[in-house]
């Protein structure tokens, strides 16, 4: 389960002891807040006890609890804009297949950006997202969306968003299932082949993701429909409302030892 993470943080550069501070901090913040349920149990002597680290290592890493991680700016507006450019009528057809854009004017990139943000310019968003591979333009230089490349490329600081959230959800979700003393509480599963030749498994790989791109365009379609226009506070405590949903799909191949092949390596 952690040999591809550790494959990644190595190439990275991010060392053991890095990694070793990083968990024991981890340990200590998921004993209190996740484990330790009630207040009066979070003493450094239980936490020690049921992490193995020592006490004094315990009050250490209490006094030194790093903040949260926020979401990076661009991943929110991001996401809104593509939910957008899915389901709104001047920028998608009927069947919700995102309409090429003209730069400016009505039912434009430009206006299609200003619909969730006045922050950016929509010539920055632009340029990212066609750096990215999000979006391309045809010649006629209007703005066509890439549905299968929602995820931002190359280790920017939105991909790392994605990478962590994900892989965490997934193994909060199956961590669930395999808790659970009854029904398994969240939905978890995959469609696997083996012992297959190497062209119908790439043959395999490209019906996936021709599959993934339509359920993701429609679960976006979806959740855009349900949330447009509700207010993100409650009308009555005016407290954020905190409830949230990811919903995701992956594919893997390789050649049945765990080694991608070349032109997937260095990915």
């Amino acid at each position: 389960m952690l040999r591809p993470l550790v494959r990644l943080l190595i190439q990275a550069g991010a060392t053991f002891p890095a990694m070793a501070e990083l968990l024991r901090q981890l340990y200590v913040d998921v004993a209190i807040h996740d484990v330790l349920r009630h207040e009066k149990n979070r003493t450094d002597s239980l936490v020690s006890l049921i992490t193995g680290l020592q006490r004094r290592e315990v009050h250490r890493l209490r006094a030194d609890q790093p903040e949260p991680d926020a979401v990076p700016a661009t991943v929110t507006i991001g996401t809104r804009a593509i939910a957008h450019w899915l389901s709104m009528p001047e920028f998608a057809e009927a069947d919700g297949t995102p309409k090429p854009l003209p730069r400016s004017g009505e039912g434009s990139f430009d206006a299609l950006i200003a619909s969730v943000t006045t922050d950016l310019r929509p010539r920055t968003v632009l340029n990212d997202w066609l750096t990215q591979g999000v979006a391309t333009l045809d010649e006629q230089d209007r703005v066509h969306l890439n549905t299968v490349s929602f995820i931002p490329r190359g280790g920017r600081t939105e991909q790392m968003f994605y990478f962590g959230r994900n892989l965490r959800d997934h193994l909060e979700a199956a961590a669930a299932n395999v808790s659970a003393p009854d029904a398994p509480p969240f939905l978890d599963r995959s469609v696997h082949y083996d012992r297959l030749d190497e062209s119908t498994a790439r043959a395999l790989e490209a019906a996936a993701r021709e599959t993934a791109a339509r359920v993701v365009a429609d679960m976006t379609r979806v959740a855009d429909a349900m949330t447009e226009g509700k207010p993100e506070v409650d009308e009555v405590t005016d407290e954020p409302h905190r409830w949230r949903v990811n919903f995701g799909l992956y594919v893997y191949r390789d050649d049945g030892t765990g080694q991608a092949d070349e032109e997937t390596k260095g990915r």
